[in-house]
C-alpha cells in the first residue's frame, strides 16, 4: 500500500501537472471504483484544481466550487501519468482523469477491487474521509506520545493504526522500529519515556529521509515504480539478508496479508519472535492479523 513517502511523491509529481488546470473528464471503467454520487461526475467536470494534498493516505484534489476529488489507492492501487485522452488499460484499468496537458490513469493489480475514488462536496464531506491520525512531520513529542499510549498495543499495530498516525503501513513501520531499536510486538503500555523520545525521533527521521529520497530520485519525472520494497530499506522486506548495523539476518513475522520484519540483535535483544517453521507448524491457529496476535500474547 502507498504510505506517507508514496502519497507525498505522488504529491510532487502531480502538482507542477495538474494544479490551477480544469478537469476535461473522469471516466470510469470499473464499477467498483466510483464510492459515491454526491456530487456527481458531470458535476465536477470543468471545476479547476486549486490544491492538492494528503489526507492519510488518500490523495485529495481541491476543487472550484469546495468540491474535492479523494482518491485512496489502498494495496494495488497506482498512478500513470500518460499524454492527453490516453486509453484506460483493459484488465488493470479503474479509471482516468482527463486534463488539458495529460491523462491520470488509475489502475489496480489486484481483484479485489479496493482502491476507490470519492467525489465530496464542501469540508464536513471530507472530514468523513479523515481517519483522525496524528500527522507525524508536524507533531510535537508530547502529542506523538499522548497518541501512542492512548491505547495498548503492540509497537507495529500502533504505527500502523490511522486513527492514531496519518499514513504510515506495513512497511515504514518496520523502518521506524528498527531505527529506534524496539520491538515490532513490545506493548506501548510499557515503554519508558526514553524510549517514546526515540521512537518520536526515528519516525520522524525516517519518514523526512524517504520523502526527501524518492522526490529526488524521481525529480521532474513520474513515479512509475511506487512499491513497499525499496532498495536501501534496512528490514522491509529483506527476510534473511543482512541488517545494515550489525549484519544479522533479517527476522520476520507472517500474519494474513503483511508481515513485520525486523533485527534480533538490533530489536529484541537476541530473541526470535517468531519463524516459519513455526508459522506452518500452527497453520490455521497461527494469528491472522495483529489483533489477533496480541491477543493470543505472542511476543
Amino acid at each position: 500500500m502507498p504510505e506517507l513517502p508514496d502519497i507525498e511523491l505522488y504529491l510532487h509529481a502531480l502538482r507542477p501537472r495538474v494544479v490551477g488546470e480544469l478537469v476535461a473528464a473522469i471516466r470510469i471503467a470499473s464499477p467498483f471504483v466510483l464510492r459515491s454520487v454526491e456530487p456527481p461526475v458531470a458535476e465536477v467536470v470543468g471545476h479547476r484544481v486549486r490544491e492538492l494534498r494528503r489526507l492519510g493516505k488518500r490523495i485529495v484534489f481541491r476543487l472550484d466550487g469546495d468540491d474535492f476529488i479523494v482518491l485512496h489507492l489502498m494495496i494495488a492501487g497506482r498512478l500513470h501519468w500518460k499524454a492527453p485522452h490516453a486509453g484506460i488499460p483493459g484488465r488493470l484499468g479503474l479509471a482516468a482523469l482527463d486534463f488539458p496537458t495529460g491523462t491520470l490513469l488509475v489502475t489496480e493489480a489486484s481483484r479485489k477491487h479496493r482502491a476507490a475514488l470519492h467525489l465530496a462536496r464542501g469540508a464536513a464531506a471530507l472530514a468523513a474521509h479523515d481517519p483522525g491520525g496524528l500527522e507525524l512531520l508536524k507533531a510535537t513529542r508530547d502529542e506523538f506520545g499522548r497518541a501512542l499510549t492512548r491505547e495498548n498495543h503492540t509497537l507495529k499495530r500502533a504505527l500502523t493504526d490511522p486513527r492514531l498516525f496519518s499514513g504510515i503501513g506495513n512497511a515504514y513501520s518496520d523502518e521506524i522500529l528498527h531505527a529506534a531499536r524496539l520491538s515490532p510486538l513490545k506493548l506501548t503500555s510499557q515503554l519508558h519515556q526514553e524510549e517514546i523520545a526515540r521512537l518520536y525521533r526515528a519516525t520522524r527521521a525516517t519518514l523526512a529521509t524517504w520523502v526527501q529520497r524518492l522526490q529526488a530520485e524521481v525529480a521532474d519525472g513520474w513515479p512509475e515504480k511506487v512499491t513497499a520494497f525499496r532498495e536501501g530499506m534496512a528490514v522491509h522486506g529483506r527476510y534473511k539478508k543482512p541488517c545494515p548495523v550489525c549484519g544479522l539476518p533479517v527476522q520476520r513475522i507472517r500474519y494474513a496479508e503483511n508481515e513485520a520484519n525486523y533485527c534480533t540483535k538490533c530489536q529484541t535483544g537476541g530473541r526470535l519472535l517468531a519463524d516459519r517453521a513455526l508459522s506452518r507448524l500452527l497453520k490455521e491457529d497461527w494469528p491472522r492479523s495483529l489483533e489477533e496476535l496480541e491477543r493470543r500474547g505472542l511476543r
